[in-house]
C-alpha cells in the first residue's frame, strides 16, 4: 500500500486526509504518483469499483463493487451447475432466450467495465505523471481493456453467432423419448451433384447411443442395399408393403429421391419428406426404432473440413480421386484418375477428405465405407475445445451450409451432455453387408436376411456381446484392435512398398482395372492419427 507523504508547509487546509496520495495525488513525488497509477489499474482489473471507492467517486465505487460481487456469484454459481448438472449449464447456453439473456449480460458488464477503465484514467490524472511514465500508463489501460472488455464483448459475439447457428440447424418441435433405452439418429451423407436427379444419400448409417451412459453403437448400411422393408405404421407400407423390392432401381439410397418427387404427400407437414422415409427404411432395416436425423451435404462437407484446420488420419492403402464419367461407356467407366491420395499419416484438407471418404473406383462400397467411418471418427476426436474455440466462426459458418436435421433445439442440451458421456467410450460397429454379413458383397446387398440382421443388432445392444464365430464384427475399442476385427479397421501403420502414383496413373491410363484392384485392395484400412 502507498504510504503518505508530508504536507507541504503552504497547506492551509491542515486536514490530514490531504496527505494521502492516492485520493490527493499533488503534493506526492513522482515515484509515487507513478506507483499510484498502476496501482488503481490493477485494483480495476482485480476488483472493479475499488479504485473508485479509494481515490474517487464512492458512490460509483460501491455501486460498482456489488455488480463485482453479483458477477462472482454467477460464476459460481454457473461453475457449480457445470459440475451438477451439466444438461441444464448447456441448455442455458444453447436456449434461444436465455442465450440472448447472456449475449446482453455479457455486452453490459463489457461496457461498464470499459467505463471503470476511463474514469480510472481520470482518476490518475495523466498531466501529473512524469513524460516518460505516460506512455506506459496508457498502453498498460489499452492492453488490460482489450483483455478485460474487449474478451467479453468477444465471448458475447462467439455466443450469438453460436446461438444464430444452433438455430438455423435444429427445429422448433416436441423432443422425443428413448426407445428401450436408446437414442437411435440416422446420419446420411447427401449427394446432389450436377451429373444426378436429385439428392442421394450415399453414406447412411445409424447411430445408437445409450441414453444413461453414452455407449454408442454404429450400423452401416450399403448405398445398394435392396429390398429394405416397412413397419405397417410407416406411410410407405401402403406404397411398398412387400418392401422396396423392385429390384436395382430400388437400392436404398434413390428411396430419398423417389419420395421427395413422387410421394411427398405421405409425410404430410414433414420438412424433408425424403429424410423421413429414409428413417422409416433403416426402422425397417435393423428392427429398431429411428427417432431422428441429420443430413450432411458432402459438397458443403469440405467447407467444414477446411474450417477445422484439416483432419489427421493414417490411410492404409492409395486412393483414387475419380475423374469425370466417359460418355456414352456402359458399364460407366471414368478417365483416369485427377489425383490420388498416398498411404501413411497425413493431413487432409476439405477436397480431400470429401475424396478419401467418398471414392469407391476400382474397390468396393464396403471399403469406403470404412474410410466413411474412420472419416467421422477423426472429426469427433479433432474437434476438441481448442479446435472449437479457435476456430468457431468458420465452424458455425460452415455447419449452417451443411447440416440439416429435425432434432429440437430444447433438446439439444441433453444429446450434447450425452455426447459428452460418449467421448472417450468404446464405438462398436457393424456392417449390414460384407464382412459382418458374409461374401460375396452382392449376395446379402441383393437378398438381406432381415431376421439374422435383427438378431445381430440385438446382440450388439446386449451387455458384452461379441462377435460370433461365422460372422466376424467390425469393433473399434478405444484404438485397440480385436483379433476378429476385419482389416479396414486395422491401423494403417503403412511401409513403403515402391508403388508410385505414376505408376498407378499408367495402369488407370490402359484400364488395367484387375492390377489396380489388387494393388489398392487394402485402401479401406484407415485409423485416425
Amino acid at each position: 500500500m502507498i504510504t503518505g507523504t508530508r504536507v507541504s508547509s503552504t497547506d492551509t487546509t491542515g486536514s490530514a486526509g490531504l496527505t494521502n496520495p492516492v485520493r490527493y495525488p499533488e503534493g506526492a513525488p513522482p515515484e509515487v504518483r507513478t506507483k499510484r497509477a498502476f496501482v488503481l489499474l490493477a485494483l480495476t482489473l482485480v476488483l472493479p469499483g475499488s479504485a473508485q471507492v479509494v481515490a474517487g467517486d464512492r458512490r460509483l465505487g460501491r455501486r460498482a463493487l456489488r455488480a463485482t460481487f453479483t458477477c462472482w456469484a454467477l460464476i459460481v454459481l454457473g461453475l457449480v451447475l457445470t459440475l451438477t448438472d451439466r444438461t441444464l449449464a448447456v441448455g442455458l447456453v444453447t436456449h434461444r432466450w436465455w442465450s440472448l439473456a447472456l449475449i446482453v449480460a455479457l455486452l453490459a458488464v463489457a461496457l461498464g467495465w470499459a467505463l471503470l477503465f476511463v474514469n480510472t484514467l481520470r482518476l490518475i490524472r495523466m498531466p501529473l505523471l512524469e513524460r516518460r511514465v505516460r506512455p506506459l500508463v496508457a498502453g498498460a489501460l489499452a492492453l488490460l481493456m482489450v483483455l478485460t472488455s474487449g474478451s467479453l464483448a468477444y465471448g458475447a459475439y462467439v455466443l450469438g453467432v453460436g446461438r444464430s447457428t444452433v438455430g438455423s440447424i435444429f427445429q422448433s418441435g416436441p423432443a422425443f423419448d428413448p426407445v428401450d433405452g436408446r437414442y437411435n439418429f440416422l446420419l446420411m451423407g447427401g449427394d446432389a451433384g450436377e451429373d444426378r436427379t436429385g439428392r442421394r444419400p450415399d453414406s447412411i448409417s445409424v447411430i445408437s447411443v445409450d441414453a444413461e451412459t453414452g455407449a454408442t453403437v454404429t450400423f452401416s448400411i450399403p448405398r445398394n442395399f435392396q429390398n429394405a422393408q416397412f413397419s405397417e405404421d410407416s406411410p410407405l407400407w401402403e406404397v411398398y408393403p412387400d418392401g422396396y423390392n423392385c429390384g436395382d432401381p430400388c437400392i436404398i439410397n434413390s428411396l430419398y429421391t423417389d419420395v421427395t418427387q413422387s410421394y411427398p404427400d405421405l409425410y404430410p407437414g414433414a420438412a424433408d419428406p425424403g429424410a423421413e422415409a429414409m428413417m422409416d427404411a433403416a426402422s425397417g432395416v435393423l428392427g429398431i426404432e429411428v427417432q431422428s436425423y441429420l443430413l450432411v451435404d458432402m459438397n458443403g462437407f469440405e467447407q467444414l473440413v477446411d474450417a477445422m484446420g484439416g483432419i489427421r488420419i493414417d490411410a492404409g492403402g492409395w486412393v483414387p480421386i475419380t475423374a469425370a464419367e466417359i460418355p456414352g461407356t456402359d458399364p460407366i467407366r471414368h478417365y483416369p484418375p485427377d489425383g490420388w491420395i498416398k498411404p501413411g499419416v497425413q493431413t487432409l484438407d476439405g477436397y480431400h477428405a470429401l475424396w478419401y471418404a467418398r471414392s469407391r473406383e476400382f474397390v468396393t462400397d464396403y471399403d469406403r465405407i470404412s474410410r466413411q467411418q474412420c472419416v467421422q471418427q477423426a472429426m469427433i476426436a479433432q474437434l476438441d475445445p481448442a479446435t472449437v474455440l479457435t476456430r468457431f466462426q468458420s465452424i458455425a459458418a460452415a455447419g449452417t451450409q451443411i447440416v440439416e436435421t429435425d432434432i429440437s433445439q430444447d433438446q439439444l442440451a441433453g444429446f450434447v451432455d450425452l455426447g459428452l458421456k460418449a467421448k472417450g467410450q468404446e464405438t462398436r460397429r457393424l456392417t449390414i453387408g460384407p464382412p459382418d454379413f458374409g461374401t460375396p458383397a452382392e449376395n446379402f446387398a441383393t437378398y438381406p436376411d432381415f431376421d439374422l440382421i435383427h438378431e445381430r443388432v440385438q446382440g450388439m445392444f446386449a451387455d458384452g456381446a461379441a462377435p460370433a464365430a461365422d460372422a466376424p464384427l467390425q469393433l473399434e475399442r478405444a484404438g485397440m484392435v480385436s483379433p476378429v476385427q476385419v482389416p479396414a479397421q486395422v491401423p494403417a501403420q503403412t511401409t513403403d512398398d515402391g508403388i508410385t502414383e505414376e505408376y498407378l496413373q499408367e495402369l488407370a491410363t490402359i484400364g488395367d482395372d484387375a492390377t489396380l484392384g489388387d494393388l489398392l485392395a487394402d485402401n479401406g484400412q484407415c485409423s485416425p492419427a
